[in-house]
């Protein structure tokens, strides 16, 4: 089988990196793919977001089974294009996946289907002027979100009045998100235990992948700066026991199907569930996401035992009650590596060393590189995530992780010291 995967980040290093353990796979490519993914698949130099590019590659070169790894494309509707051509997709349908492209309609789609949320208000351009009169008695902190995609930045967690006024005026004035902050989502801010819980779905049916917990902000003890995520365990039994997951999947993640289904609009592919738990075991949806998260992707595969290619067929033709799900007892912690002044501007073209100096429990996705006359250098803000992976626990699987990014080195490099420690 010739399977394509779309993408250039550590989630898509993870999936080719899996998906060439599988025996029905013989040839993989990646578009556009970075210099890590090229060393172990073919790599294309089409942009994820050029669906009429991907589609002509895939006829031209007679992939099987394509991928979708971020979440533009499928705003952009490639899973209904493919399907059109007869075409095998792993992902949702442009209308499901505005789970994920549109807060809003995330929002109001829970709040009609009970689906247990946060309390939210929405507001667009037009209604700047009643934003504060509606929130000026409110209770401090809360949160902001942008409705469209942001690159998983698009979320500001306001202490006061003054903050929340400054973020209402960069997003509608200074258009910082551009269009996504063009309407926006205040809501509740929720202060108990977060964790992200991917489902793989196939409109019908569902399995649960092991959950994990992502590190969103740029500094330790989680202050500063929404980023795409700075680092992740798993699995997060202790966030997340099986009790609480029985919860999830009963008032969350099976009237999502059984809704989304209703409404027209089928969900396949990965629904990634951001879920706070409170200190009853009651989940709530912060936030979906219609595809698999980065950097929670690079320690949750490490744990499946079973074929990643029939997953995702199995997903794609409607057959998950045929696919059993088997999983090792791995423990994951990835540490990223970003460069220095990330999320905000940070310099490029950095060579990278010590790559060769990594011990056996340990992988290094590549997110953001590049190579140039026989060198690695940086060519994004989050340029690796090193994963350590230890049977003896979770503790062991950080110090792993540790270790290795020691070793690893380039100009401006900068990473949190906490990844992992909650779960301990």
């Amino acid at each position: 089988m010739k399977v394509l995967v779309i993408g250039s980040g550590g989630r898509e290093h993870a999936i080719v990196w899996k998906l060439k353990q599988s025996p029905k796979v013989t040839e993989i490519y990646c578009a556009p793919g970075n210099a890590g993914i090229n060393e172990i698949a073919v790599g294309v130099d089409i942009k994820a977001d050029d669906v009429e590019g991907l589609l002509k590659f895939v006829k031209d070169n007679g992939i099987e089974l394509t991928v979708v790894g971020p979440e533009v494309p499928l705003e952009k509707g490639i899973v209904d294009e493919f399907t059109k051509e007869g075409l095998l997709i792993f992902g949702p349908q442009k209308s499901a996946a505005r789970l994920e492209h549109s807060k809003i309609f995330a929002k109001d789609f829970m709040k009609r289907n009970d689906i247990p949320t946060a309390a939210y208000e929405t507001f667009s351009l037009n209604d700047k002027a009643k934003v504060f009169d509606f929130r000026s008695n409110t209770i401090y902190p809360l949160v902001i979100k942008a409705d469209g995609l942001a690159a998983g930045k698009g979320v500001i967690i306001c202490a006061n009045i003054d903050e929340a006024i400054q973020t209402v005026n960069e997003l509608f004035d200074d258009k910082i998100f551009g269009s996504a902050g063009e309407n926006i989502v205040i809501e509740q801010f929720l202060t108990v235990g977060e964790a992200s819980v991917f489902s793989i779905c196939d409109g019908t049916d569902y399995i649960v992948l092991p959950a994990s917990q992502d590190h969103k902000k740029i500094g330790d003890d989680e202050t500063g700066k929404n980023t795409g995520g700075m680092g992740a365990y798993a699995p997060a039994d202790k966030a997340v026991s099986r009790d609480v997951l029985n919860k999830i999947k009963q008032r969350v993640i099976e009237p999502v199907l059984k809704y989304m289904k209703s409404e027209g609009n089928e969900f396949k592919g990965c629904l990634y569930c951001g879920l706070m738990i409170d200190k009853a075991g009651d989940p709530y949806v912060i936030e979906f996401n219609t595809r698999f998260g980065d950097p929670e992707t690079q320690v949750v595969l490490p744990i499946i035992s079973s074929d990643l290619a029939d997953m995702f067929i199995a997903s794609a033709m409607g057959t998950l009650s045929k696919y059993k799900l088997e999983l090792n007892n791995n423990h994951c912690c990835t540490v990223v590596l970003a460069s220095n002044g990330y999320p905000d501007k940070y310099e490029t073209g950095k060579e990278i060393t010590g790559l060769n100096d990594l011990s056996d429990d340990a992988i290094v996705f590549h997110s953001g590189t590049r190579s140039e006359g026989g060198k690695l250098l940086t060519n994004g803000g989050r340029v690796l995530s090193v994963t350590g992976i230890s049977l003896l626990g979770l503790k062991e699987a950080i110090n792993i992780a540790y270790h290795n990014s020691s070793n690893i080195d380039f100009e401006n490099k900068y990473n949190r010291t906490d990844i992992g420690l909650k779960g301990l």
